[in-house]
């Protein structure tokens, strides 16, 4: 097995969603927000999405991770009190769903630094864990990271396991992510901008992600699946998340924690000495 979880547990999943509403399209182009039917399709998420899956996890017992960009937490501050009272963890997504390649490093830290000023009023505490919008990170945002005081990132993809994650200014637990447990590959369709092609059937990603489960479960790793309220919060969709985390349930050796829980047993099982550096290539 390659990790070890906790009471003999097989793997683990943090369940997560990107609150990103209407910044995933703003951050393409600010002139979208002129497009009353594209911002309505984004504000479904937390109007309605988020509600729908808070009552989802409650009937399920799980609690999850939300990543919120400062953008929805200024625009929809109730719906991240609401995340918080259920019980959820709450991690910063940027301002504006801002890609940290696109962005110079004084803008990038400042923009970290911002997550605790925008999110502490509303959670009562500092985020600590993050993701990257579109899962992009650059060469220095892991360091940018711990010295903004977060403990977790969940971004990177090359490995199904947690790992440390050392830089100049100290170490940072990663929890890796993939894109085929991201309901945007399945279900995102929007004319423009063109976010996606093909609308997936839910009993699709089902059993996408059911088997994404019993491999992983066979090798000890971690599933991370990420979803987004404007599409995973559509009825059905929402039905459907519900039903596989029944399976999840069903199968009794599988770990289920918001990404913080795992990021912290993470950083109390491995070794000290056992780190990794981003390791790009050299062009």
């Amino acid at each position: 097995m390659k990790f070890t979880w906790p009471n003999g547990a097989r793997a683990a999943v943090a369940v997560t969603f990107d609150v990103d509403a209407e910044s995933a399209i703003l951050a393409v182009d600010k002139r979208f927000a002129a497009r009353a039917s594209t911002m309505s399709h984004q504000a479904y998420g937390p109007k309605v999405g988020v509600p729908r899956l808070l009552g989802v996890l409650e009937r399920a017992g799980v609690h999850a991770t939300f990543f919120v960009p400062g953008f929805t937490a200024r625009r929809y501050p109730d719906t991240v009190r609401r995340i918080v009272a259920a019980g959820h963890e709450v991690g910063w997504h940027n301002d504006l769903h801002e890609p940290p390649y696109s962005l110079e490093e004084a803008e990038e830290r400042a923009i970290l630094e911002r997550g605790a000023e925008v999110l502490e009023p509303l959670t009562g505490g500092r985020p600590r864990g993050f993701r990257a919008p579109w899962w992009e990170l650059n060469e220095r945002t892991p360091r940018l990271l711990v010295e903004a005081g977060f403990a977790y990132d969940s971004s990177l993809m090359d490995d199904d396991v947690p790992y440390r994650l050392q830089t100049d200014a100290g170490t940072l637990i990663e929890l890796p992510v993939h894109w085929s447990l991201d309901d945007w590959e399945q279900y995102a369709f929007l004319p423009e901008p063109d976010i996606g092609a093909q609308i997936e059937l839910p009993s699709k990603v089902l059993e996408l992600w059911t088997g994404e489960l019993d491999a992983m479960r066979d090798e000890g790793c971690l599933l991370v699946p990420t979803m987004h309220p404007f599409l995973s919060g559509r009825p059905s969709r929402a039905k459907m998340l519900g039903e596989f985390l029944a399976r999840v349930r069903e199968r009794g050796d599988v770990w289920v924690a918001r990404a913080g829980e795992i990021a912290a047993h993470a950083d109390a099982t491995l070794a000290p000495g056992d780190v990794r550096r981003l390791d790009l290539p050299d062009v």
